[in-house]
């Protein structure tokens, strides 16, 4: 049995999780900002369910939820770090205050929360902690600049922790999720621009339509996203990154290939910057 903590559990790919885990026997704290969802949602849980308040970005509140934590099950096997939301827009679009609010939740809280719960991890010497990003956080495209950059924030913070815990009994794996049949799309997840250019017709209006056109009709299924979250938690040798998607794996293909064949081209440029 396996206790889990998952942020932003009340829906997607969160609630999915935290449902999964109890119907197998495991042990869940499930935290959103309104632990009362989630106990709709999961009302079979019984004792092995507790949710509980929590905004990300309040680091007391965190600590708080850690220790209900460890009251009530002794200990936390696996951090979900699932909590955050979108914005979409161009980046000259995006105001100072709506890039730091998103960067609040999406990164400041991730590292709250994962700071709660690392020491509880590190007194063990075991645990999993599986980090939510995005295929935005390997790949971006236009719309999704300020977006994109918080998960690779959130990528970059994975793989050095990965280096830093593993010496300590601790996996780190960053989930990078294409395109999935959740609520991301809506407007209480997906926060738009208030300011639009016309310039930005082309490129981020296309995004803005194919957000709009796509909602709750895309291909990923969150059902079997969450199952594999769990098989990477129970692996014994989780890997650095899973993509979830068929649409995520072709564009980081394709992104890799793009920087291969760049980097053989700029090659002698690259290396002609060394002292002679």
């Amino acid at each position: 049995m396996k206790v889990w903590f998952i942020t932003g559990a009340s829906r997607g790919f969160g609630l999915e999780i935290a449902r999964q885990a109890v119907e197998r026997g495991d042990s869940v704290v499930a935290t959103a900002r309104d632990p009362r969802a989630v106990e709709k949602e999961l009302a079979d849980g019984g004792d092995r369910l507790l949710a509980l308040p929590l905004d990300v970005t309040d680091e007391g509140q965190a600590e708080g939820a850690v220790t209900a934590a460890m009251d009530r099950f002794g200990r936390i096997d696996v951090l979900v770090n699932n909590a955050g939301r979108g914005l979409l827009g161009a980046v000259e679009e995006v105001s100072d205050d709506e890039a730091r609010s998103l960067f609040d939740t999406n990164v400041f809280g991730l590292m709250s929360v994962t700071r709660a719960v690392l020491p509880v991890m590190r007194e063990r010497r075991s645990g999993r902690v599986l980090n939510i990003s995005s295929v935005g956080g390997f790949t971006v495209g236009a719309g999704w600049g300020v977006y994109g950059a918080t998960k690779f924030a959130v990528e970059g913070l994975s793989e050095a922790m990965r280096a830093e815990l593993a010496p300590l009994g601790i996996a780190v794996t960053v989930v990078e999720p294409g395109v999935f049949r959740t609520d991301f799309l809506d407007g209480s997840s997906l926060h738009r621009t208030e300011r639009t250019i016309d310039d930005y017709a082309a490129t981020v209006g296309g995004t803005r339509a194919w957000a709009k056109q796509n909602n709750h009709t895309q291909p990923g299924d969150p059902v079997k996203a969450a199952a594999a979250v769990i098989a990477v938690a129970d692996s014994p040798e989780p890997p650095t990154r899973i993509q979830l998607g068929a649409d995520c794996v072709a564009r980081v293909e394709a992104k890799l290939e793009l920087m291969a064949d760049e980097l053989a081209q700029w090659r002698e440029l690259s290396l002609s910057t060394a002292h002679v």
